[in-house]
């Protein structure tokens, strides 16, 4: 991540923050879209960060894995394994983001 994606990014939450920190009087006075729209918001930029840095990831994890079959295929066993289990884990990331982006966008934990 680069410093002006970083700084994009935080400067989008810290603009997010005063609707998603909202009382239940400010949510009801100003209505409850307002508040749930930026959390929603902030949940797909999130989810779509996190789907480009795994895409990214995979995409150099295969890149250099077919590098080292290329110059040596004596090892396209371990080398294919060990890739594969490296895009699992990548995948799994991304899916613990797309749970966590739809338990903040539908369940709203924080309204007891």
């Amino acid at each position: 991540m680069n410093k002006t994606t970083f700084l994009l990014t935080l400067g989008a939450m810290v603009l997010a923050a005063g609707d998603a920190m909202a009382t239940e009087g400010a949510v009801a006075a100003s209505g409850a879209a307002g508040a749930y729209g930026s959390i929603g918001m902030g949940s797909v930029i999130g989810l779509g960060l996190a789907a480009g840095g795994g895409g990214i990831g995979m995409g150099l994890a295969v890149n250099g894995a077919l590098q080292a079959m290329s110059r040596n295929p004596g090892f396209y066993g371990r080398l294919f394994t060990n890739m594969m289990i490296g895009l699992a884990l990548i995948e799994g990331a991304v899916l613990y983001v797309l749970v966590l982006a739809l338990i903040f966008m539908y369940g709203m934990p924080w309204t007891f």
